[in-house]
């Protein structure tokens, strides 16, 4: 990465960690220290981390089995951990895909079956979490606006990604050859980056006609396994709070993380530069005690986003950072052509 990012990337960090330690002081400062969690809470939650990276390693493997992708269970658990560390520091988890596609392109996976498992996976994860969604609605029906924001906010977030799939698709039937239409040159698409659409867009049609062999009941258990890695996700919280006080309400405790975990993906600072633990001060200010709050805020931050950050970078090594590189000397090397252009441009003019 660039120096600037490096920048960029260190202060969304500080205000993250400093927002935590803010909301710890005040809570201290108003009703001493947090509540002592037992180490046995913390292994529960550990051990719930643990599950979630394995059921989510084995949704991938059974996607790719689905697809006739051949995927070593060790791959496909480097896949996800290298995700989970390049989104968390990329703006708006930017870098999770690329970071993605290219620990399967160094397992050999083809261009083709990568974008093919990596569309496959997204719908997947996005088909479950509509479908939790709505159980949850219905479980937890009398919880007020919680309820509404979580429909809100991680439905919304689900057609969004699926209206891309959509366009993709789309695309793929009609724009997989030839020079780029009007609107791509008006966005700034000239033909250097259509070219590179184009080699997407022929890989996704490429493998959508390959569904037309899937097996799908592999699909169907990746499916449900996709269930059971985010409801791991959501248990995170419940059990540190709950250890603090029986008493607090379990489905604020359920639902307010799924607004966090899937409405922070839009925040553009990596790491979200301070929302989420604002929005954490916000959401629970009135539910918890200050103590209670800062402890809370604290431990699930920890099981929700460091370690996944830590276990990504022993998981993927210098792959995440190596893609994150090819990056930036994409965009200067794109850059350099399109100044290039239009120096000879100006030369023959």
């Amino acid at each position: 990465m660039s120096l600037r990012r490096w920048l960029i990337l260190i202060a969304s960090f500080a205000a993250t960690i400093g927002a935590s330690v803010y909301i710890v002081w005040k809570g201290w400062a108003k009703g001493g220290a947090p509540p002592t969690i037992p180490l046995a809470v913390h292994a529960l939650a550990f051990a719930a981390v643990l599950a979630e990276v394995v059921t989510r390693t084995v949704k991938l493997q059974w996607s790719a089995g689905a697809l006739h992708i051949p995927l070593k269970f060790w791959t496909s658990m480097r896949v996800c951990l290298g995700g989970d560390f390049a989104a968390s520091v990329t703006p708006a988890r930017s870098g999770a895909e690329p970071a993605r596609y290219f620990v399967l392109s160094e397992a050999g996976v083809s261009p083709a079956n990568n974008v093919l498992l990596l569309f496959t996976e997204l719908f997947l994860e996005m088909s479950s979490l509509a479908v939790l969604c709505v159980i949850l609605a219905f479980a937890f029906h009398g919880s007020g606006r919680v309820v509404q924001l979580m429909t809100a906010m991680v439905g919304g977030y689900a057609i969004v990604v699926l209206s891309i799939g959509a366009i993709g698709l789309f695309l793929a039937k009609r724009n997989a050859h030839g020079p780029p239409p009007t609107w791509a040159v008006a966005i700034g698409l000239h033909a250097g980056r259509w070219r590179t659409i184009q080699k997407s867009l022929r890989s996704l049609r490429t493998g959508i006609n390959a569904l037309k062999h899937a097996r799908f009941g592999m699909l169907f258990a990746a499916a449900l396994s996709s269930m059971v890695h985010v409801s791991l996700r959501l248990a995170v919280l419940p059990i540190i709070a709950l250890a603090m006080d029986p008493n607090l309400p379990l489905a604020q405790l359920v639902l307010w993380p799924l607004v966090f975990l899937y409405g922070g993906a839009v925040a553009p600072a990596p790491g979200g530069g301070g929302a989420v633990e604002a929005s954490f001060n916000w959401a629970f200010s009135g539910v918890m005690t200050p103590a209670q709050l800062g402890g809370a805020l604290v431990w699930w931050r920890f099981y929700s986003f460091y370690l996944y950050i830590l276990l990504g970078a022993l998981a993927a090594r210098g792959s995440v950072l190596k893609v994150l590189r090819n990056q930036q000397h994409g965009r200067l090397h794109a850059k350099a052509g399109t100044n290039a252009g239009t120096k000879a441009g100006t030369k023959t003019s």
